[in-house]
């Protein structure tokens, strides 16, 4: 049964990506992970789910995509990035259960560390008592992290795991060229190509470039060129 209890409000500024939504994700390899996960953020799928891959692969946009789908729907939602949020300590959980959904990503972060462990673990049960929904990511399998708390592990491994796949770079590219024309600009093919071989390859990194790009185009009312990315950024 529903908790009756005011929603607990989350006491931290944790902004999504307003691009990080389902209808922009390349789905390519990863259709059954997307559909599970956009049926758990809407109260429809699974109770628990984890997602792991390697770096660029996608988790962070999925889970924050799954908070942005959540909201409309009347549905409370909390994105916890633990890279962020580890030096704060397991406190930060406290009264989560209540929200609708919880995603928590990089769970590798607290991997070892003791109090961590114990309060994940007190978490994972508690939310799974009041029946909300949570979303984990992280680099590894949950067998795969060194989780030293075996209870933890085990809960780890109770939901439906995920491993994503990585895009191949005709779909990097692909992608690159439709954020780049969301903001209105045009990357040749040769652009595209050339900031895949030469900026950093995970997608979160490259769309923060693209929006650095944009900035200076419209700074400079200048096409994107390669001459003209090599003198914003560097590469």
């Amino acid at each position: 049964m529903k908790s009756t209890e005011t929603p607990f409000q989350l006491p931290l500024h944790i902004s999504l990506r307003d691009d990080a939504r389902f209808a922009n994700f390349c789905a390519t390899g990863n259709e059954l992970a997307c559909n599970q996960l956009q049926q758990s953020a809407s109260g429809e799928g699974e109770t628990f789910l984890y997602l792991w891959g390697g770096l660029g692969c996608g988790c962070s946009h999925l889970l924050q995509a799954s908070c942005h789908l959540a909201e409309p729907l009347g549905r409370s939602a909390a994105y916890l990035p633990l890279e962020e949020l580890s030096a704060l300590g397991p406190g930060v959980l406290e009264g989560m259960e209540h929200l609708d959904l919880v995603c928590i990503d990089h769970l590798q972060h607290v991997a070892g560390d003791p109090a961590w462990e114990e309060g994940l673990f007190h978490f994972f049960n508690r939310i799974r008592e009041q029946g909300n929904t949570l979303l984990i990511a992280a680099n590894a399998a949950p067998r795969q992290l060194a989780i030293n708390l075996p209870d933890l592990a085990s809960r780890l491994s109770w939901g439906v795991v995920f491993q994503l796949q990585p895009l191949a770079d005709e779909d990097k590219l692909s992608v690159l060229q439709q954020r780049a024309a969301a903001r209105g600009m045009t990357f040749s093919d040769d652009v595209a190509r050339y900031l895949l071989h030469h900026a950093s390859r995970d997608m979160k990194d490259l769309s923060l470039l693209i929006d650095q790009l944009d900035q200076a185009s419209l700074s400079a009312k200048r096409k994107v060129t390669i001459p003209f990315v090599k003198e914003v950024t560097g590469l």
